[in-house]
């Protein structure tokens, strides 16, 4: 079995550009302000996206009259990001007349906040500062829109399909999609190509139905069966219609007639083979907002390479320099991925290790030693913690090697199989692996790296310096999973990027790029497990418990 070009990664993953994941935000606040002599304010509040430093409105709330406690019904409702710091401010006012321009209205109070806390808390709740004393409060519940959603999972197969190639018989693939509101069809989802068969049967597949059909049981959904050519120009074999509805419905045999529009009218003509269906199941799946609001947390660890290539930190070449203008290229990626990641993170405390470099007393290789100097407890409070513990290592530990980063692999896939125990979804580790180079136990780090992909566990690498990361890209297994000889991964869990790549645009982009996959990966580990979310949040958690499979 082949792919199709343009090239479809493993399980058929569609090129089309990403949903995007929509939030309502509640309003609520207490105590507020009273700016009115006779009575009471009527307040408002206004959403602005603080992004780059500008103020853009994204909504207001309705106004109330005569209430210093607020409870505003209509919601706010904003574009959710994971891998991006997005940052909010909430503006309070009182208006007293109907215009709602709030240019002259009576200023109450503000909060600033990042979409990551408010979604990541069941309620997020922060004083209103106004001129630099707090007045009052603001609540603020967030809420997916859509939120639990369908996959069908099927097995297909081909019967009797018309034969395209003349020297052989066909190479068919299918292709998924949905039908817009103007009669058009965008692509959902496609196979792999399976080679000379009339009777092929394709990949168990696995299609989230908001892509299928944007959770529509009565949308169209056209299958296209082609034709594999190299040069790109796919012959159509013939196409049916069905829908969600339909599939539900569906049992292992039932059959769709592939009818191709070019032979309808030939006289005798029936169809150009059929589609079966082996195995069908339409499951429940939960996004990764429904168990990071169900408790959730993701646990940060940092690894950072102190091998002898990056340069004596004493030297302006060096990747470890720190006197620059410019924060160095490894200050730059934790901050970047930090920046994101401590939205998710209620303690804030984050284990941060080295590897490949001597240690004083004794000046022995370690390949895992705590950037704070204590064995016992690595942990780091907060993002400039992690990056105080890495300034003063630099400058008290000599930069050795070999570049071994198996040892902090296996350290915290241990720590990741201690949260199997765990009845719920509470604990998902992000290992962020900082590199200047190739790996030298490149096989030892696979092997971990297989053992990882059964655990809640994720993880980023980002190559610093100028070297050659072409092996790197190895573990960054998009176009097929990890493997070492017999032994293959269950799941894609490793993103890899160089930092040149990103060195002209924001950071920001950096922390895109290398985050972007991790809620996937979050969500699909533990729908797969069937791991529910936790108690916190009891609508949740109920729906989570009793729901349908």
């Amino acid at each position: 079995m082949q792919q199709p070009p343009p090239y479809v990664p493993q399980g058929g993953a569609p090129p089309p550009a990403a949903m995007v994941t929509k939030v309502e935000l509640t309003i609520s606040c207490q105590g507020l302000r009273d700016a009115d002599v006779f009575s009471k304010s009527d307040p408002i509040c206004v959403v602005y996206s603080t992004d780059s430093g500008r103020m853009q409105e994204l909504g207001r709330t309705e106004r109330i009259d005569d209430t210093l406690n607020p409870k505003f019904q209509k919601q706010i409702v904003v574009d959710y990001h994971f891998e991006e710091v997005q940052k909010l401010a909430f503006h309070v006012f009182d208006i007293d007349d109907h215009s709602n321009d709030v240019k002259q209205a009576d200023f109450l109070g503000k909060c600033e906040a990042t979409l990551g806390q408010v979604v990541s808390a069941a309620n997020y709740k922060k004083p209103l500062d106004y001129n630099g004393a707090n007045y009052g409060t603001i609540s603020v519940q967030a809420q997916e829109q859509g939120g639990m959603q369908k996959c069908v999972k099927m097995t297909l197969k081909g019967v009797k399909l018309d034969k395209k190639d003349f020297f052989g018989k066909s190479d068919p693939f299918l292709e998924f999609h949905r039908q817009l509101i103007d009669g058009s069809y965008a692509l959902a989802h496609r196979t792999e190509f399976i080679k000379n068969t009339l009777n092929p049967r394709w990949r168990p597949m696995k299609i989230n139905t908001r892509r299928l059909c944007d959770n529509n049981p009565d949308t169209v959904i056209k299958i296209d069966c082609y034709d594999w050519n190299s040069n790109g120009t796919h012959d159509l074999i013939g196409s049916c219609l069905t829908t969600l509805a339909d599939i539900e419905e569906a049992r292992p045999g039932k059959a769709w007639a592939l009818v191709n529009p070019k032979k309808k009218s030939k006289r005798g003509y029936r169809h150009s083979g059929e589609v079966v269906i082996e195995e069908v199941e339409v499951l429940r799946e939960y996004t990764f907002l429904e168990y990071i609001q169900g408790g959730c947390e993701l646990n940060f660890v940092v690894g950072i390479d102190f091998t002898g290539s990056n340069g004596d930190p004493r030297d302006t070449s060096s990747l470890h320099y720190l006197g620059g203008r410019t924060p160095n290229q490894y200050t730059q990626a934790i901050t970047a991925v930090g920046n994101v990641i401590q939205d998710y993170d209620s303690d804030q405390l984050y284990p941060a290790y080295g590897f490949g470099a001597r240690l004083p007393p004794t000046w022995q290789v370690s390949h895992q030693f705590s950037l704070n100097g204590d064995p016992a407890n690595p942990d780091c409070h907060g993002i400039a913690g992690i990056l105080g513990a890495y300034q003063q290592c630099i400058n008290s530990v000599q930069l050795y090697g070999p570049t071994n980063a198996s040892p902090i692999v296996g350290s915290v896939a241990k720590m990741a199989r201690e949260a199997l125990h765990q009845q719920q979804a509470k604990e998902y580790y992000v290992l962020l692996l900082i590199t200047d180079g190739i790996l030298t136990d490149m096989d030892q780090t696979i092997h971990m790296i297989i053992e990882a992909s059964e655990l809640p566990m994720s993880i980023i690498v980002i190559g610093v310096g100028d070297a050659d990361f072409e092996d790197m890209e190895r573990l960054d297994s998009d176009d097929k999973l990890l493997s070492l000889g017999t032994r293959v991964a269950k799941r894609d869990i490793v993103q890899f990027v160089p930092f040149r790549d990103f060195k002209n645009v924001p950071t920001s982009k950096l922390a895109s790029a290398v985050l972007e996959e991790l809620p996937d990966q979050l969500a699909s580990y533990y729908n797969a497990k069937k791991t529910h979310s936790t108690d916190r949040n009891s609508n949740l958690n109920f729906i989570l418990k009793y729901s349908e499979k």
